[in-house]
C-alpha cells in the first residue's frame, strides 16, 4: 500500500496520544518530530542499502563504497528496526539517545548537532525508568505501523513528508497557543509573504529569525526549481534542530541555518561583514523586550549607525534595521509586525522617517486580527525595496476580509489573492487600498496607520422613524392578539 500524506499524518498524530496527558505539547512535539525523522533516514537508507545490494550482488566493497556517498548514512544500530528490537529494553531511553548521536557522528557536515536538544532519557520529563520506558515503546510500537513506509517508492508524492511535517507542526503550534507563535508561522501568511517578495531562481534566501522553517520554505517554492540558496537562524536550539529537520524533509539539504541571537551576534557573514541577500522573509517576536539595545551600541556591523537605536522595551525596529542592511543592491524584504510600528514615535518614528526618505518602503499591507498563534491583535505586513523607480507607498487594508474559526482567524486563496493582485498591480480600490504619494505621508508626520489613507468608514443606514413607529404598533397588536388566545386556551383548561 502506498504512503499519502494523510496516512502519515494520522497515523503520527496519534502518536500523539503517548504523550497527552503527561506533558505540554510543547515539550512532546520535539519527540514525535525526532522520531518522524529518524523513521524517515531510515526507510531512506533502508532502499539505497536495497538498491545497491542488488546492483553489486555479493560485493560488499563495491556496496560499502557506493552506499558513502549516499545522502545518509546510518549504522545498523541506529536503524529505527533495531530501536524496535531493543523495545523491551530497561534502558530504552539511552539505546535511543546513543543511536541518535552515532547518526550526528556519522553524517558530519549534514547532521551534526541536530538531536542535541533532544533527550529520550529525561528523567525529569519523561518519568522514572519503569514509565519512562513504557513511554518510549509505545511511541516506538505507534511509529512501527505497517501504513508508515516512508520509502522514496513508496510515496506518493515527493514532498508529502515535509508536508506532514508542516501539517504537525502547525497543530503543536494551535494546541501551544502563545508558545505556538514562537516556532511556527501560520500557513497562509507564509504563503502571502512568499508571494509578495517572489523569490527567482538563483536568488539568495534569508530568514533572521527563521522558527521551524516554513516561511523560508514557503518562499523557495516560489522559484519553481531548486536553484536557489536557503540562510537563516534560530536563537532557540530546539527550534533550530526542527528547521534543519523540516528542510532535509523538504529536500532541501543544503539549507545554512545557524543557531544563535541574529540581534546579538549575527552569523551569516561574508568577508567579516554582514552576508546580502536578494530575498528576506522574517515574522520576529513582536515588541520583544530585552532585545539588546544597550549591547549593540557598538555594533561592530554598524547596522544602526545610519539609523536610530530602537526602544529598550520594543526590538521591533532592529529586525527590521538588520534585515535592510541585509539586502544586496536590488533585495527586497517582507515582515511580519504590530500595528505599533506605523506609527509610534520617539526613535520608532526616527528610522520610519530614514526608511521612507531613502525609498524604501514599498507596501503596508493591514492583516485581519487573530491569524497568529498565541496573540489576538492584529499585525500588519511592510514590504521594503532596494532600488525602486518608484516613489509612492500602496496601503492595502485587508483586516475585514477572513475566514472566521473556533480558534483562529483564516485566510482563504481568494483573499490571498486579491492582497497579492492589488499589491503587484498597484491599484487603488475603495475602502481597501491607496497609493500615497511621499508627500502625502510627510504631510502625516511619517505616520503610517493605514485608516490615515484607506477610508473604511460605513455610513449607518438612515432609519425611517415613522416606519419603525407604524411597525412597533403593529408588532403590539400581534402580542395583544397571542395574549388574548393565550388567556382562553388557559381558561379552557381550567388553569
Amino acid at each position: 500500500m502506498k504512503t499519502t500524506q494523510d496516512i502519515i499524518n494520522n497515523v503520527v498524530w496519534k502518536a500523539c496520544d503517548t504523550f497527552r496527558g503527561t506533558m505540554d505539547s510543547s515539550q512532546y512535539k520535539d519527540y514525535i518530530l525526532s522520531m518522524l525523522f529518524v523513521k524517515y533516514l531510515s526507510d531512506f537508507y533502508k532502499e539505497k542499502l536495497e538498491e545497491i545490494s542488488l546492483k553489486y550482488p555479493h560485493d560488499t566493497k563495491r556496496i560499502e563504497r557506493a552506499i558513502s556517498r549516499e545522502k545518509f548514512i546510518l549504522d545498523e544500530t541506529c536503524t529505527f528496526e533495531y530501536l524496535i528490537k531493543n523495545k523491551e529494553m530497561n534502558n530504552l531511553g539511552e539505546i535511543i539517545n546513543k543511536a541518535l548521536i552515532k547518526i550526528e557522528e556519522d553524517n558530519i557536515g549534514k547532521l551534526e548537532g541536530i538531536f542535541r536538544n533532544i533527550d529520550f532519557n529525561n528523567r525529569q520529563t519523561l518519568g522514572d525508568t519503569k514509565e519512562r520506558n513504557s513511554i518510549l515503546k509505545n511511541l516506538l510500537e505507534d511509529f512501527s505501523d505497517i501504513r508508515l513506509d516512508l520509502r522514496p517508492s513508496n510515496l506518493v508524492g515527493s514532498d508529502i513528508i515535509g508536508n506532514s511535517y508542516e501539517y504537525l507542526i502547525a497543530h503543536f503550534a494551535s494546541d501551544a497557543g502563545k508558545k505556538g507563535g514562537e516556532f511556527f508561522t501560520p500557513s497562509e501568511v507564509s504563503t502571502l509573504l512568499a508571494k509578495l517578495v517572489a523569490a527567482k531562481e538563483g536568488e539568495r534566501i534569508y530568514d533572521p529569525t527563521c522558527g521551524s522553517g516554513s516561511l523560508l520554505i514557503k518562499a523557495a517554492k516560489e522559484v519553481g526549481n531548486s536553484n536557489f540558496a536557503i540562510y537563516g537562524q534560530e536563537r532557540n536550539g530546539q527550534t533550530q534542530a526542527l528547521c534543519r529537520m523540516n528542510m532535509y524533509l523538504h529536500e532541501i539539504s543544503d539549507a545554512k541555518i545557524a543557531w544563535g541571537d541574529t540581534i546579538r551576534n549575527p552569523l551569516h557573514l561574508e568577508n567579516e561583514h554582514i552576508m546580502k541577500f536578494d530575498v528576506v522573509v522574517a515574522n520576529p517576536p513582536f515588541s520583544l523586550d530585552k532585545w539588546g539595545a544597550d549591547e549593540i551600541t557598538s555594533d561592530a556591523f554598524n547596522r544602526f549607525k545610519e539609523f536610530a537605536i530602537p526602544p529598550k522595551s520594543k526590538g521591533d525596529y532592529a529586525f527590521v534595521i538588520h534585515m535592510i542592511q541585509s539586502l544586496n543592491e536590488n533585495g527586497r524584504a517582507g515582515v511580519v509586525l504590530p500595528h505599533g510600528v506605523l506609527f509610534r514615535g520617539s526613535s520608532e518614528g526616527k528610522i520610519r522617517q530614514k526608511l521612507i526618505d531613502d525609498n524604501l518602503l514599498d507596501a503596508v499591507i493591514g492583516l485581519p486580527a487573530n491569524l497568529f498563534f498565541g496573540t489576538s491583535i492584529p499585525a500588519c505586513i511592510l514590504v521594503f525595496k532596494k532600488n525602486r523607480t518608484n516613489n509612492d507607498i500602496i496601503f492595502i487594508d485587508a483586516s475585514r476580509e477572513f475566514e472566521k474559526n473556533k480558534n483562529q482567524n483564516n485566510l482563504n486563496e481568494t483573499q490571498l489573492n486579491k492582497i497579492i493582485d492589488t499589491y503587484r498591480s498597484r491599484v487603488a480600490i475603495e475602502k481597501y487600498s491607496h497609493i500615497a504619494t511621499i508627500e502625502e505621508i510627510k504631510e502625516n508626520e511619517y505616520n503610517l496607520n493605514i485608516p490615515r489613507y484607506v477610508d473604511t468608514f460605513e455610513e449607518e443606514e438612515i432609519i425611517d422613524i415613522e416606519a419603525t413607529k407604524t411597525n412597533i404598533k403593529k408588532l403590539e397588536l400581534e402580542i395583544a392578539e397571542i395574549n388574548g388566545k393565550m388567556k382562553q386556551y388557559l381558561l379552557e383548561l381550567g388553569v
